[in-house]
């Protein structure tokens, strides 16, 4: 489970930003809104979170930070010597900030264990890399590297927990790989746990990942995956009855051309394709649509079903951009209520999401203020991010109002409104 992400100097988010999703000291809504860790420094983790913001604030960005850290973690050790990190945007907007690297940090909890793992990288290198580990009151330091400017060398430092081959580890890891992925490539069992809530645990959608059908499309193969996803659009009180998945094979032609004899080769070949039926029934009749016949909010929800009941079930990690995009606010409203419900929210799933529906805000009893978070755009065009706890709400405070009424920020600068309006 994801206790805790920092990002500092990746894109907009130039200052370093922390998102927290240890639960406060606040009792409402604990038993269904929380997790209990059994762990002092955080005993419960927030199944949600929400985050706001004005279009262009940065919302996106934090995603896509954890995004791109995931990344590099799962695809560093297999880059090529002296292979540059390209897509590496630090904050253009000072000069300073150009040439400093950017820093990632997330704080886990596996298994019960608390882990604090980090790296701080330019496009051209990993320049520190650091994992903590908390099994009992004194955290380990399992390794320390940093690049030394002076010899031009990595320097580790290991502490006595981290079993395995340290220095094979160490001597295989290249300037532009981590560690941590280069050492589980080597077969450390130590060390995958971190890597592998990375590879496994976490589960990302924007416009970088976007959501697709295959996996709900699989799921309906099957009888099991097919009720229950079946179950799961109806209980967003459509007059969806059943869902078919009817597979037929299309002659496909392949053009290539053939560079020893430079003719024009044709090949022909057979294809397997899906199509989804739904299959509706009202009480004025019965008909049965194709997928593109059903509206882009019904095709989204039934996209989400199948992932999200996997990750309901396997207590993963759920990152969404703008979920309430071409769904109700109501379904929003039942998909976070899906992860607070315990009996469907069995293996520690979390969902963090951005959105723009503020009627989400005083939807009753759907978040706790500790829940709810702002990314907001400076002048100088950095962004911030910071919870609602920071204004010390009342608990029946009418938050959307006060949201859109600037009480909390993180809206929408209209420099002239009346001319605006007027054009």
């Amino acid at each position: 489970m994801l206790l805790e992400f920092r990002i500092k100097n990746f894109s907009s988010l130039r200052d370093e930003q922390v998102l927290n999703l240890v639960a406060s000291t606040d009792k409402t809504l604990l038993d269904t809104h929380a997790f209990g860790t059994g762990l002092k420094a955080a005993p419960h983790l927030l199944k949600t979170a929400v985050v706001y913001g004005a279009n262009a604030s940065g919302k996106s960005n934090l995603i896509k930070a954890l995004q791109y850290m995931s990344g590099v973690v799962l695809e560093s050790a297999s880059l090529k010597p002296n292979q540059n990190f390209n897509a590496l945007q630090p904050f253009k907007l000072d000069t300073a900030s150009g040439a400093l690297p950017t820093e990632f940090e997330v704080t886990l909890i596996l298994d019960g264990v608390r882990y604090q793992y980090g790296f701080a990288m330019t496009s051209q290198r990993i320049v520190s890399e650091h994992l903590l580990v908390f099994k009992a009151f004194k955290p380990q330091r399992w390794f320390d590297r940093h690049f030394d400017h002076q010899s031009g060398k990595d320097v580790y430092e290991f502490g006595p927990s981290l079993k395995g081959p340290k220095n094979l580890w160490e001597g295989a890891t290249r300037s532009n790989a981590l560690f941590l992925s280069t050492a589980v490539q080597l077969n450390s069992d130590a060390l995958r746990p971190v890597f592998d809530w990375f590879a496994h645990r976490l589960v990302i959608f924007n416009e970088q990942s976007p959501l697709s059908p295959y996996f709900s499309v699989q799921m309906l193969k099957e009888d099991a995956g097919r009720k229950a996803i079946g179950e799961f659009l109806r209980t967003a009180d459509m007059s969806i009855v059943d869902i078919e998945v009817a597979t037929s094979q299309i002659k496909v032609n392949n053009i290539h051309f053939d560079l020893t004899t430079g003719h024009r080769v044709e090949e022909a070949s057979e294809r397997a394709i899906d199509e989804v039926k739904f299959h509706h029934i009202t009480d004025q009749g019965k008909a049965v649509f194709d997928l593109m016949d059903e509206s882009s909010g019904t095709r989204n929800l039934m996209f989400l079903a199948g992932p999200i009941l996997d990750i309901l079930n396997k207590g993963l990690t759920l990152v969404v951009d703008e979920l309430d995009t071409s769904l109700h606010t109501l379904l929003v409203q039942a998909l976070v209520r899906l992860f607070h419900t315990p009996k469907c929210n069995t293996g520690g799933a979390q969902l963090l999401f951005t959105t723009h529906d503020t009627s989400l805000l005083d939807a009753y009893g759907l978040f706790r203020r500790d829940q709810i978070w702002f990314v907001e755009k400076r002048p100088d065009q950095s962004s911030v991010l910071f919870p609602l706890l920071d204004f010390s709400p009342r608990k029946n405070e009418a938050l959307e109002r006060g949201y859109l009424q600037g009480r909390y920020g993180a809206l929408p600068l209209l420099r002239n409104q009346a001319l605006a309006f007027n054009h």
